[in-house]
């Protein structure tokens, strides 16, 4: 039997929990349909469940654990009237209002819940270069964020692995706190623009290693250094780095919403002006899903907000008008 909601939050990271506070608190009484624990992509709490310490999050003097800065969040929306449900969302209608919410099987004939509005806050994952021990030290010596984490590296020579602009953006930053920045790239020349490869090639501080291939990673609890092979000889050596910084790019999780809702070539969804609305009214997009610019915690939370106010004055006119 469909369970009839008023606000459906896809998502639990830091765009989805602030919509479900603010929502919360508009005596809105929303659902979180937060992720599985079993994937990486849409576990709940997001991103911030895989990070260490959190410093630039106001607030928090002496910075805060991601996981602890998450569960804060999550019972902060709790205590006004959230609820939960730790199931992976697998179908979605939004062909017509309420919309239709498949967990489990997406083919069963009924959806599992009905939503007057929708808030989509699934976030983005950083792809990463399958190495066995990427993922067990990332947040240890192993991130995707320079923003996030460069204030440890000072003093250390680490890596960057990439050749676009937003690697070179993130080795460029990091000059600020390292000693050395190699940058690691699979081919003989960057993908980046030319401004920025030249203001690459202009720092002291950056050195890069062409046609190579991170292969390990190693360390026990944290990054000690990394083995590459260089894809023209075949050869493998080693680079006594403290961290790995992995900037190939981003993959927003929107391919629950693919032929429904508005997305950019890259997949992130289209919102309308300053705003949280999609192309599908009632729908409200928040977070890393929409937003390949910025990508922080911060900026995630504030969208959320964002998204929780459409949707509240979105249902109020709807009525309004005896929708």
């Amino acid at each position: 039997m469909t369970e009839d909601r008023q606000v459906v939050i896809i998502g639990s990271g830091p765009a989805g929990l602030t919509a479900a506070i603010y929502a919360a608190r508009a005596q809105l009484n929303p659902l979180v349909i937060e992720g599985e624990p079993s994937s990486t992509s849409d576990q709940p709490g997001g991103q911030l469940m895989l990070t260490t310490e959190v410093e630039n999050f106001p607030g928090f003097v002496q910075g805060i654990m991601g996981p602890e800065l998450m569960g804060a969040l999550r019972e902060q929306a709790a205590r006004f009237g959230t609820d939960y449900v730790t199931a992976k969302v697998s179908r979605v209608d939004l062909s017509a209002r309420p919309f239709g919410l498949w967990v489990g099987d997406p083919d069963a004939a009924e959806p599992t819940y009905a939503a007057r509005a929708l808030i989509v806050a699934t976030g983005a994952k950083s792809l990463m270069l399958g190495l066995p021990n990427e993922e067990r030290l990332l947040g240890y010596g192993v991130s995707t964020c320079a923003t996030c984490d460069g204030f440890f590296f000072r003093g250390h020579e680490i890596a960057v692995v990439g050749g676009g602009d937003s690697a070179i953006e993130e080795a460029l930053f990091l000059t600020r706190f390292a000693d050395k920045v190699f940058l690691i790239h699979r081919r003989g020349e960057l993908r980046a623009s030319k401004v920025m490869q030249q203001r690459a090639h202009d720092n002291p501080k950056v050195e890069f290693v062409w046609h190579s291939q991170v292969i390990d990673v190693h360390g026990d609890t944290k990054v000690s250094g990394i083995r590459l092979r260089n894809l023209e000889t075949g050869d493998e050596f080693e680079l006594g780095v403290t961290g790995l910084f992995v900037a190939i790019g981003h993959q927003p999780n929107t391919d629950l919403f693919k032929g429904q809702l508005d997305m950019e070539d890259s997949g992130y969804l289209r919102t309308v002006g300053s705003t949280t609305y999609t192309n599908v009214e009632g729908v409200f997009a928040s977070g890393d899903v929409q937003d390949h610019r910025y990508r922080q915690a911060i900026t995630a939370a504030g969208s959320g907000c964002a998204a929780a106010i459409d949707a509240e004055r979105w249902l109020e006119d709807q009525a309004a008008s005896g929708h």
